[in-house]
């Protein structure tokens, strides 16, 4: 299995998620002597959130933020004046996307799955985002103000197995939804890991990644990422962030 350690370039829909779904991986590549860098679609800059994600990244060594400065579907004050990152041009997002990719050159470009892993609208959105941008980077006729092309050797889309989503699904949804309907269970099922994606043991890096998902302070004042997941039982934390599981494409 190669990850790709040259250079990793996640992208990501929130500041926290960078720390969540691929903290280890960033802080395994960093201490790789990798360039790592984390492009966040929401959020702009100067608000709370953003100073928080320049933390995090400086924890997991992934660099300065680059923001693409859209607003988060459900929060309008996450980059006051400007659109929804669901409601912006596709053209628009994609070619914002295309120049960091270029100016970054990244061998390996990390995104959602294309549930976005938890069914967020912002995550689904950005995995449809990054397959575009991904593909149209290597292309100098798209895009030519955005730089020179380049295209990335890998795409990996970060997951969880199935397996996993079912025995934390309890602990962190108690408000009485129940579990999720057959078939729309968020995630992958494992035997579709197995077959087109590998598993990353992170434990090594665990307290790093713990300490980056910490440092999203807001997040946990509002009972959100790192309260929720802070309220699990050590074992069960260890098992959904000592491992990061991808598929391949």
């Amino acid at each position: 299995m190669s990850l790709g350690m040259g250079s990793v370039l996640c992208v990501h829909a929130h500041p926290d998620d960078e720390a969540l779904a691929t903290g280890g991986l960033l802080a395994r590549a960093a201490d790789a002597g990798a360039r790592t860098a984390v492009v966040t679609c929401t959020w702009a800059e100067g608000t709370r959130r953003a100073g928080e994600l320049a933390r995090s990244l400086e924890i997991l060594g992934a660099g300065e933020p680059r923001l693409l400065g859209y607003a988060d579907a459900r929060y309008e004050a996450s980059a006051p004046g400007a659109a929804r990152f669901v409601d912006a041009p596709l053209q628009e997002s994609v070619g914002r996307l295309v120049a960091h990719i270029r100016e970054f050159r990244p061998e390996t470009v990390v995104t959602y799955d294309a549930s976005g892993i938890t069914g967020h609208p912002d995550h689904i959105h950005a995995h449809r985002v990054t397959l575009a941008a991904v593909e149209a980077a290597a292309y100098g006729i798209l895009y030519p103000e955005a730089g020179a092309p380049w295209r990335p050797g890998m795409l990996h889309r970060v997951t969880l197995p199935h397996s996993v989503v079912r025995a934390a699904w309890p602990m962190l949804f108690n408000d009485g939804r129940g579990e999720p309907e057959e078939g729309r269970m968020p995630g992958t099922p494992d035997e579709e890991i197995a077959e087109r994606g590998f598993a990353v043991d992170v434990r090594p890096w665990y307290a790093r990644k713990w300490a980056a998902v910490e440092a999203h302070v807001s997040e946990g004042e509002r009972g959100a990422g790192p309260a929720k997941f802070g309220r699990l039982p050590e074992e069960m934390r260890q098992r959904l962030f000592g491992t990061e599981w991808y598929l391949r494409r």
